[in-house]
């Protein structure tokens, strides 16, 4: 059995891990062995699944309580996983936030500010105190951006804008890492059904024709599921050992085929 397993004893942070994506990515890495380290501002949450997992194995995982917003919690969140286990082989940033759809007009120059931080300063901050340890083990990075940042969405620019520079910077960091045989990636799913999808979609003023709406704009005619994004962040930790630089679209089709587009009246 062990030797189907695809990335076993192999150690692993991931951020925002106690649902939605993330929670689907730190499940399929524990299915395959791996030591994943989990964090997330919730702790319930977080050790209600830390128990969960470590109840099925065949990895293990540990929950970190974690703001990502805050530098000195990503330092910790670093060398709790160094001091634990001796060494990082991939860290997956995905902590991040979509905020309610509004236009530019009702958008706040500090909305846009925190929301920086929070999206793509982590990430920065969090694959800057892993890189030693993932250097040592020439290690990757998988950076979870969104098909938005591609395509575009309403009344979502400072989360467009967040997600774009995360592809950017994923490539910027291939570039520079490429030295040391550090692989950088990223993902981008479309729609995929989460806690947070379900949250944005009970705002609107009718939640199953938004969520009837958010499947049909798929070739395949469904939403992704979390742990389909989990399978592509293994498949770029583990067997995707050429590619770096790569912003994997996990969509569906989403962005294919001409749709009604046009915003006049």
């Amino acid at each position: 059995m062990a030797s189907a397993l695809r990335y076993s004893d192999k150690v692993v942070i991931v951020t925002g891990g106690s649902k939605g994506i993330g929670k689907g990515i730190v499940r399929v890495f524990v299915e395959n062995g791996a030591k994943v380290v989990f964090c997330a501002r919730g702790v319930e949450a977080g050790q209600a699944l830390e128990t969960e997992l470590n109840g099925v194995g065949p990895g293990s995982s540990l929950f970190v309580s974690c703001d990502i917003s805050k530098e000195e919690d990503i330092k910790r969140l670093i060398s709790v996983t160094a001091e634990r286990f001796g060494r990082i082989d991939c860290l997956v940033n995905n902590a991040g936030w979509h905020p309610p759809h509004k236009s530019i007009d009702e958008t706040t120059a500090d909305e846009f500010r925190d929301l920086l931080n929070l999206n793509l300063i982590s990430y920065f901050l969090a694959t800057k105190y892993a890189l030693p340890y993932l250097r040592q083990c020439q290690g990757n990075v998988i950076n979870v951006s969104s098909l938005v940042a591609t395509i575009g969405q309403k009344h979502a620019v400072p989360y467009v804008a967040t997600k774009g520079a995360i592809i950017a910077m994923t490539k910027a960091m291939a570039v520079d890492e490429s030295q040391f045989k550090v692989r950088v990636n990223c993902i981008s799913p479309g729609n995929v059904m989460t806690p947070l999808w379900e949250e944005l979609a009970s705002q609107s003023s009718n939640a199953a024709a938004t969520i009837k709406a958010g499947e049909e704009a798929q070739l395949i005619g469904r939403m992704g599921t979390e742990a389909e994004c989990g399978l592509a962040a293994l498949f770029l930790a583990s067997d995707a050992s050429f590619c770096t630089g790569v912003d994997l679209l996990l969509s569906g089709g989403a962005e294919l085929n001409y749709g009604h587009k046009s915003q006049i009246s």
